[in-house]
């Protein structure tokens, strides 16, 4: 692939900006691109903001739309399963459009997606707007991080993708904190609405703020490859959600797996033949590569529905009003931000590999923890494990998110960034789906005290699957020293 290029300065510009660089010290990159920083913050906040809001609001939601809790997940996993199945277009779509307009699309599509969540009447129609929601968030998380990659030295990338994060995680504290009073003072409707200033504030900051990389000429869209991908992972999906029905269509479910697994064999089949493939296999050769997608997808397998899970839990199972449950999610969020300004600390003493080995094992150990609670636990002690939880879970997210980059060169970066973002989402995706399944499977009624036995036992088989997925994370190379993995990385 030839080397993507920023838009060039004009001879004028050139001239005028040669004396300033020689006058002025150099600038670091965290410093020349604190705008751009900025900018993918917003974008981070907005998703972060959205996401832990419906979190909240499901009970009430489901309630005005006359649907159960649990039934509402085809609202939460439309969204996720949208962006997994199109964040594989964001790198060709960047070369063939440039970032600026990429990213400034994406932005507009989410808001609108957003406001239209906000005016749904039905369930289909919230399904249907949460997908748009997903066509523009699809390009939001891959090119913010290709872009940061793109921009950001090496040195500084960990603390500028923990700064990012950092800011992302605010939504993540504020939106159970507006959802819960949104919810119980006001409608559920409105919760869709605040993403909608953010998103205006966002395409203006695009405009001044979002470099421009593009090829001068486009590779050909993989759109045989797009197809396949996508109709495999949306067969996953409906596998998963046919497994949740009563009774369950056995035949149909098997087909919908068996199809999905064939379309996937023949994708493997049509990227090893095809020049540029819109996720090219070829990068699972890097050792550090295919445990940090793999590591990421089993580990979001057990984790990724827990808060949806402990909302459900606090407010039908104990009775909590939507406010209070909210705020029970802060904690996490404050635990996630917490563990941001510690990252390079701990990375730099334990390396990638004992870090993911202890940690994802110690996530699993909190995660069961939560077996522990009913509806007499004092509120305090919930947030304490919630705040531990947010804490290790943090770390994890960070150093997968990083690990995957630590030995590609910059020209992989793009491939590397949207296939990162895919797993991620598939992981929710299938995650948010297998939590509530299982929750499903095992409550044996609609009482108060069903939800809070379903949800012990599911939680400990959640933390079963994640205390697995450490075993993958022991394929790494013995940590090398910190030098060579560029001082923070």
């Amino acid at each position: 692939m030839p080397p993507h290029s920023a838009a060039p300065l004009s001879p004028a510009d050139a001239v005028t900006a040669a004396p300033a660089a020689e006058a002025e010290p150099a600038l670091s990159s965290r410093q020349r691109y604190r705008g751009l920083l900025w900018l993918v913050a917003a974008a981070f906040f907005m998703q972060a903001l959205d996401s832990t809001v419906v979190n909240t609001a499901v009970p009430a939601m489901a309630e005005a739309l006359k649907e159960t809790p649990l039934g509402m997940r085809s609202a939460l996993t439309s969204y996720v399963l949208t962006l997994a199945i199109l964040i594989p277009a964001s790198p060709w779509l960047c070369d063939r459009f440039g970032t600026r307009r990429v990213f400034g699309g994406a932005i507009v599509l989410f808001g609108l997606g957003s406001l239209l969540c906000g005016l749904s009447q039905t369930l289909p129609q919230l399904v249907a707007a949460r997908v748009l929601q997903g066509v523009g968030g699809a390009a939001l998380m891959p090119v913010g991080r290709y872009v940061l990659v793109r921009s950001i030295d090496k040195r500084e990338f960990v603390g500028a993708m923990s700064t990012v994060a950092t800011f992302g995680l605010l939504g993540s504290v504020l939106g159970p904190l507006l959802g819960g009073a949104l919810v119980e003072y006001t409608s559920w409707r409105l919760i869709f609405l605040v993403n909608v200033p953010v998103a205006i504030a966002g395409v203006w900051m695009n405009r001044h703020d979002m470099p421009e990389y593009r090829l001068d000429r486009a590779n050909r869209f993989d759109l045989t490859g797009f197809l396949l991908f996508a109709a495999a992972s949306a067969l996953l999906l409906a596998a998963s959600e046919l497994a949740g029905a009563d009774p369950v269509p056995w035949l149909e479910m098997a087909a919908c797996g068996g199809m999905a697994l064939l379309l996937g064999v023949v994708y493997v089949w049509h990227s090893r033949r095809t020049e540029h493939p819109v996720a090219d296999l070829s990068l699972l050769r890097v050792r550090s590569v295919w445990v940090a997608l793999a590591g990421g997808l089993s580990t979001r397998l057990g984790i990724a529905g827990m808060f949806l899970l402990l909302v459900l839990f606090l407010q039908v199972g104990c009775g909590w009003s939507p406010l209070a449950a909210g705020l029970m999610m802060v904690p996490q969020a404050l635990g996630s931000i917490a563990a941001k300004w510690v990252i390079n600390r701990v990375l730099v003493h334990f390396g990638y590999r004992r870090l993911l080995l202890g940690n994802t094992m110690i996530v699993a150990l909190l995660l069961a923890a939560f077996a522990l609670f009913g509806p007499g636990t004092p509120a305090w002690l919930i947030a304490l494990l919630t705040f531990c939880y947010g804490c290790f879970t943090g770390l994890q997210y960070t150093t997968m998110n990083t690990l995957i980059y630590n030995d590609l060169d910059i020209r992989h970066a793009s491939m590397a960034s949207s296939m990162a973002s895919t797993v991620q989402y598939l992981a929710m995706s299938f995650g948010i789906a297998l939590s509530t399944l299982l929750m499903q499977a095992l409550l044996r009624g609609h009482a108060p005290g069903d939800f809070v036995v379903a949800f012990r036992w599911t939680v400990v088989l959640l933390a079963l699957i994640t205390a697995a997925a450490s075993r993958v994370f022991g394929h790494l190379r013995p940590d090398r020293p910190i030098e060579a993995l560029g001082a923070t990385r």
